[in-house]
């Protein structure tokens, strides 16, 4: 059965779209829905790349990622479709909330200190 084809948004809707849905951090760039995340080292690198590539394996959408010491580029693409499409924009939102999630304050759940991602362009 064939899948049906997605919308592919024009650069212009894709900055609108990323305004739009609250995905502060991720940009446009030569076709990509991209994202940079700085860590606090290779652990925390590594850690961060097997969620990513966890959601996406479950999403059954996959992330092309490149990554070093302390950082994690993400480029987002529906391949499939030649563009950015619905996909791109829930996996990157999912990518986002999994791997900023910090415990809250004052809750049971500690977390480790200076163990944490940041966001970066």
């Amino acid at each position: 059965m064939d899948k049906p084809k997605l919308k592919v948004y024009s650069d212009l809707e894709v900055t609108q779209e990323i305004s739009n849905r609250g995905l502060t951090g991720w940009y446009l760039e030569d076709g990509w829905l991209r994202r940079k995340y700085t860590t606090a080292g290779w652990q925390t690198t590594l850690l961060a790349v097997n969620q990513i590539g966890f959601l996406c394996e479950a999403a059954w959408h996959h992330a092309d990622l490149a990554i070093t010491w302390g950082k994690i580029w993400v480029k987002l693409k529906t391949h499939d479709h030649g563009g950015i499409t619905d996909k791109d924009f829930e996996l990157a939102r999912k990518i986002e909330e999994a791997v900023l999630w910090k415990p809250a304050t004052g809750g049971a759940l500690e977390g480790i200190p200076n163990k944490f991602i940041q966001g970066g362009t």
